[in-house]
């Protein structure tokens, strides 16, 4: 299994403050999970002004970067809208990235987490095994998962591992527009880019920052 994977965001989101701010990250939570093409199309802009201004953002979004949307807790039908595939389509649209590539699948469906107690959340190892590649796609050399948000990581964890089983030597990368700052009474602003890591330890992915 690989144990870290560097990972990217753009803003930040407090599920419990009550100052102003905190308050906004909600509504821009809220906002991204409707999948509006508009706001998708308004987020990835602000995206393309921090890959032009932030060196790690460009490297990232390179022109051979294949954009791989990470899928919803359910496995697709005519009625699905996976949000991260939206993303991943504005963000190519505005130049971030060669081109976006849906291979990954959701083959069985799993909780939701941001519906679930904190011990019923889905393990790294129920999303492993709830995803599957399409073998009629051709394989990436660069991949850089996308997903809107991003907690513990545990999501893009296993879709790293997913990925890495079928092309071991594919690079893979990841980036999540908005972090959730659950140990963070409040947040000060939204826009708040970062570079980290989603790394496995003690049998649980842990996110940093």
């Amino acid at each position: 299994m690989i144990r870290v994977i560097p990972f990217a965001s753009c803003y930040v989101y407090s599920p419990s403050g009550t100052c102003p701010t905190s308050e906004r990250s909600r509504l821009l939570r809220a906002t991204l999970k409707a999948c509006d093409e508009e706001f998708l199309h308004r987020y990835a802009a602000r995206v393309r002004q921090q890959a032009d201004s932030h060196p790690a953002f460009a490297e990232l979004f390179g022109p051979r970067s294949v954009l791989i949307p990470v899928p919803g807790s359910a496995p697709r039908s005519r009625a699905t809208r996976w949000v991260a595939e939206g993303l991943a389509r504005a963000l190519a649209r505005e130049g971030l990235g060669a081109t976006v590539w849906t291979g990954l699948q959701r083959v069985r469906p799993v909780r939701k987490s941001a519906t679930a107690d904190c011990g019923k959340r889905p393990t790294v190892a129920t999303h492993y095994r709830s995803f599957a590649i399409d073998a009629g796609f051709a394989p990436p050399e660069e991949c850089v998962l996308i997903d809107d948000v991003v907690t513990k990581g545990r999501t893009m964890l296993a879709a790293a591992a997913r990925m890495h089983d079928a092309f071991p030597t594919a690079r893979i990368r990841a980036f999540a527009l908005l972090r959730t700052m659950g140990m963070v009474a409040e947040v000060e602003r939204l826009i708040e880019p970062c570079q980290g890591e989603i790394r496995w330890r003690s049998g649980d992915a842990h996110r940093t920052p």
